[in-house]
């Protein structure tokens, strides 16, 4: 397991602090932010903000398969992501693995053996890696598994998501992508579309189902919400059963519906840094100047993160303190992590460290853990420890 770094205190830098950007001196111990006159490192031309905690991301299949015809071996693909996220900042991820009927990548088989493969890499990992569950409503057949699954690896999030009625109208309208869909699985347009005809017969079943697995997650503690919900309706469905947080509305009906139901709403970070949906859904942007948008996740790609909250504070959307809350701060109270999110005595050691100049991320500490150093800050940070390794000789 990484060791935690030797008592430090951080100078000449400014520090998000109690909603504020404020020039102060941070010391961290035993893996905490403590007090205490300790040995310092000088920071001046730094900002230290909160860790960033990600909600949702699935960059880590392409570090699994860069390719789709050349995967890689789970744990080789684990540390490589686990390395772009402290490259990027982030001190706490989830990783987004899906729960379908689509079998392959997507299937219950594959998402239990990234369980295992993530459950025996967490005790190397430098970022507090987890795993959240996309389970498609549809595939009622498989709760059990799935309870069973979540309890033996301890996972504490789940979104449901329904993809079906997606699929029928591409099949209809844009068939090119149900051949690309078929062709990613394994299987034919045809045998893709006999899958999916299955899991629409089984609707009646759904809303049972759901209810079931909602009062399971009550049960074990497990945080739970929807994705992708294209309306207002399908939002108060879903709250009304428990499943609270909105991931990726499409419209603004859908984000308005859980804002009024105070159902925290989670945009992707790229969707605000490219300007618009990837996919041609509602632009985060706009949600945000609105109200409606209380966090933000990598999506698919981790630099998102913070490139999203530089790119609010140019465009006058809001101060960086504000902009920073929506990828530290929200997401912990979101997903109800009291120990992180902020800097403050007593809290986990998260930290992120960017040039002001450059707006660089040129450090990143996860739970007192040094996970990533470059630029001059680790000049500065190498060259500190040099002489203080040998005052001590």
């Amino acid at each position: 397991m990484p060791q935690v770094l030797h008592p430090l205190r951080f100078t000449g830098a400014t520090i998000l602090r109690d909603g504020e950007l404020q020039q102060r001196s941070l010391a961290i111990a035993d893996g905490r932010i403590t007090k205490g006159p300790l040995p310092e490192v000088d920071l001046s031309g730094y900002l230290i903000l909160p860790g960033i905690i990600d909600l949702h991301g699935d960059a880590f299949e392409r570090h699994i398969a860069p390719r789709p015809s050349a995967p890689f071996d789970l744990p080789t693909g684990l540390a490589s992501t686990d390395r772009d996220a402290a490259a990027n900042g982030v001190t706490t991820a989830w990783l987004a693995q899906s729960w379908s009927w689509e079998g392959g990548h997507r299937g219950p088989e594959r998402a239990e053996e990234i369980m295992a493969a993530l459950s025996a890499y967490r005790n190397h990992a430098l970022t507090d890696l987890r795993l959240q569950v996309r389970c498609e409503t549809h595939l009622v057949d498989s709760g059990p598994r799935l309870l069973a699954a979540i309890r033996r690896h301890g996972i504490d999030y789940v979104v449901f998501n329904n993809h079906l009625e997606e699929a029928v109208d591409h099949a209809r309208e844009r068939p090119e992508v149900i051949y690309h869909w078929a062709r990613q699985a394994g299987r034919t347009p045809d045998e893709h579309m006999t899958l999916v005809n299955g899991a629409l017969a089984r609707a009646r079943e759904v809303p049972r189902h759901l209810c079931s697995l909602a009062e399971a997650f009550d049960e074990m503690g497990v945080l739970y919400g929807s994705h992708d919900d294209p309306d207002g309706e399908t939002r108060e469905r879903y709250s009304m059963i428990g499943a609270r947080i909105a991931e990726f509305p499409t419209s603004r009906k859908a984000a308005a519906a859980a804002k009024a139901m105070n159902d925290p709403v989670l945009m992707g970070a790229p969707n605000v840094m490219r300007g618009g949906s990837q996919s041609g859904n509602i632009a985060a942007m706009d949600l945000i100047h609105q109200g409606l948008c209380d966090a933000l996740v990598s999506d698919y790609y981790y630099p998102a993160l913070a490139g999203a909250a530089w790119r609010l504070v140019d465009e006058g959307v809001m101060g960086l303190p504000a902009a920073w809350a929506m990828i530290s701060q929200k997401p912990a109270e979101i997903l109800r992590l009291p120990d992180r999110g902020r800097l403050d005595f007593g809290k986990r050691a998260d930290l992120c460290v960017i040039n002001r100049q450059t707006r660089r991320i040129e450090m990143t500490i996860a739970g007192g853990r040094l996970s990533f150093l470059s630029g001059e800050a680790a000049h500065r940070f190498s060259g500190r420890i040099t002489a203080l390794n040998m005052a001590a000789e």
